[in-house]
Order: structure tokens, then sequence, then C-alpha cells
């Protein structure tokens, strides 16, 4: 059976943390992604997503230090799951997207 963890993201880029591992750069940032539908009352409703990604320096990716807050961006990757006990002793689950591939958007011309 062929198993397959794959997930494409195209958004805009949240919050950035980069960190310094070895000779590697790490991007820590928030992507959101918006899904729009019609309500029940005929009225426009945008659903944001806001999704964690991971990106290691390296072999295909661009260069990392230019990924800023509100920057448009098509990410591919997988999906990966962790748990942890936070401080107040509460067992959570967190889900994030190691990026393999990073492309600079376009941004969206304003009408």
């Amino acid at each position: 059976m062929e198993q397959l963890n794959r997930i494409e993201l195209k958004g805009n880029v949240g919050n950035v943390r980069l960190s310094n591992v070895g000779d590697s750069i790490v991007a820590n940032f928030s992507l959101a992604t918006n899904f729009m539908y019609k309500g029940r009352e005929g009225d426009a409703v945008v659903e944001t997503t806001w999704h964690n990604v991971v990106a290691w320096s390296g072999k295909g990716m661009p260069d990392l230090r230019k990924i800023e807050k509100g920057l448009p961006l098509y990410v591919c990757g997988r999906l990966r799951s962790s748990r942890y006990t936070s401080n107040d002793g509460v067992e959570k689950q967190v889900y994030e997207v190691v990026a393999n591939k990073i492309a600079f958007e376009d941004p969206s011309p304003v009408q």
C-alpha cells in the first residue's frame, strides 16, 4: 500500500522567527489561508485558518531570511504532529507543516 503525507498551501505569512542551528537557518512562521463561501443570508463569509510551518535552509529552498509578515507564499511539505505538556500540566497536541519547497508568490493585484 502506497502512503502519502503531503500538504500544499498558498497564503500570507504571519509571525516569523528565524534561528541558526549549526550551519543552517530554520524559519518558524505562521501562514494564513482563507476559504470563502456564502452564508445562509447570502453574505460572503471568509474562514481563515492559521498553519504553523517550519523550514530548514538547504537544497532547493529560497533565502529564508526574505520571509516577512504579510508576504504571499506557496508552501509544500508534510504534516507532522507532536505532543507536549504545557507549563500548567495540560497535555497538548500541535500540528505543523515541515516544508520541503517554498516559493514566493506575486502579490495579488488590487481590485
